[in-house]
């Protein structure tokens, strides 16, 4: 029985005088699986990352921050240095998450309902869980 390729079966190997060869790596990466649907794992990942809601305050902690607030009013001159916990709500889906941050209080503005620290952040009225005070 004669097979079809009886006739190249002992030929040495070809090799290109013109190209040169490719690399293992290269050449294993040709075989490698590819992404059919760019994007799709970041958007599983996006999915599964867990966000927080945000906390409703109850009515004595409620009135705690407000005395805070009022105690920072009278001492705004002398720009303490405060740590407030705020919730930061999430820029791609519902929640957020809860962050602290210390600095030196710059600013209340009762108008935009925020307080500013020194290093410019400003820090919504709405979103303040708690207030430190270092005295």
């Amino acid at each position: 029985m004669t097979d079809n390729y009886d006739d190249i079966i002992n030929l040495p190997h070809h090799v290109s005088k013109s190209h040169a060869q490719m690399s293992m790596m290269n050449r294993a990466a040709q075989f490698a699986p590819f992404a059919a649907l760019t994007g799709h794992s970041a958007a599983i990942e996006e999915t599964a990352r867990l966000t927080d809601e945000q906390q409703e305050l109850a009515e004595e902690d409620s009135d705690a921050l407000n005395q805070k607030m009022a105690y920072l009013r009278e001492v705004i001159n002398e720009h303490p240095t405060i740590t407030i916990t705020y919730f930061e709500p999430d820029k791609k889906k519902a929640g957020g998450k809860y962050k602290s941050i210390e600095g030196q209080l710059q600013n209340i503005d009762d108008y935009g309902q925020a307080i500013i620290l020194k290093s410019g952040v400003s820090i919504p009225f709405v979103s303040i869980l708690d207030i430190q005070i270092q005295l």
